[in-house]
């Protein structure tokens, strides 16, 4: 379709609002934080121009690769896992079993309750001493498999993302929403063919809901890149920086006045980001394709 002048001028009047917006509070910051990321400043004093410096300083740093190892997997096991758990319980509600509406509420009650007290809520259960967790295994006999399960090496970062995966309402709601407005008549031409549910749901609703799961799948990735506020609240980072990610690093950096060390962490942060998205996109394209 070919589009006139003055659709032009219409389309840059309507564009010029969001464009400006998204340059000021995102191109601006991002070109700051990248220019000042090569030099030594600690907020105060005038920066002093240190080249590749900082990146030098964070690429030597173990717990910096540690964090970026630590994100790389959240986000796959966001999109790898706690996406695909909430298409699995999008797909059981839209049948509309018994109690549906009750199931679908308490999925999506932790969306609504503040991170924090959820962080706090499951730092009690892991406690060591008196968390739920610790107290069943001694009440069903396995007493010696109770741990401390936050402070122990090798299950500190296991434990983060058990507690987080399982938290998938905000993606099933999404989906589900996508598969209620598919037409009843694909299913009733299905049952008339002969397939049964499993059948209709792998070559009718998941085919139509693709773009809804790559949406989930980005977010929930881009959500397991900015991970901080759980981490923070639950091992800061600990033990031995086991379950350090990006943010905290960043935050870390900030703590000790480096900001040039922190800006640049944070264009990593974004750079890894924009990776994945980048592999995110490629990899449906190909999929589309097929």
């Amino acid at each position: 379709m070919e589009v006139k002048k003055h659709d032009i001028k219409n389309i840059c009047i309507f564009i010029l609002p969001g464009l400006a917006l998204f340059t000021l509070f995102f191109i601006i910051p991002v070109g700051y934080v990248s220019i000042t990321s090569f030099f030594e400043w600690n907020g105060i004093t005038s920066p002093i121009f240190k080249g590749l410096y900082n990146y030098k300083d964070i690429f030597s740093d173990k717990v910096f690769w540690r964090s970026v190892k630590n994100n790389v997997l959240w986000a796959v096991v966001a999109g790898g896992v706690q996406v695909p758990l909430a298409m699995l319980m999008a797909l059981i509600l839209s049948k509309k079993p018994r109690g549906w509406q009750f199931f679908r509420t308490v999925y999506f009650l932790p969306q609504v309750i503040s991170g924090i007290a959820l962080a706090m809520l499951w730092a009690a259960m892991y406690n060591s001493e008196f968390g739920l967790i610790n107290g069943l295994l001694r009440a069903v006999g396995l007493g010696e498999y109770a741990t401390n399960w936050l402070g122990t090496v090798k299950t500190a970062f296991p434990c983060m993302l058990i507690y987080w995966v399982f938290y998938i309402g905000y993606y099933m709601v999404i989906m589900l929403a996508d598969i209620t407005n598919i037409d009843e008549s694909y299913y009733e031409a299905a049952q008339i063919d002969g397939a049964d549910g499993i059948r209709q749901h792998i070559h009718i609703t998941i085919p139509l809901i693709k773009g809804s799961f790559q949406t989930c799948v980005t977010l929930a990735m881009i959500f397991g890149l900015r991970t901080f506020e759980q981490v923070y609240l639950l091992t800061n980072g600990g033990p031995a920086n086991r379950t350090s990610v990006l943010v905290l690093y960043l935050y870390n950096q900030m703590k000790t006045n480096n900001y040039g060390g922190a800006n640049a962490s944070s264009v990593m942060l974004i750079l890894t980001g924009a990776c994945v998205i980048l592999m995110i996109r490629g990899i449906f394209a190909k999929l589309n394709k097929e």
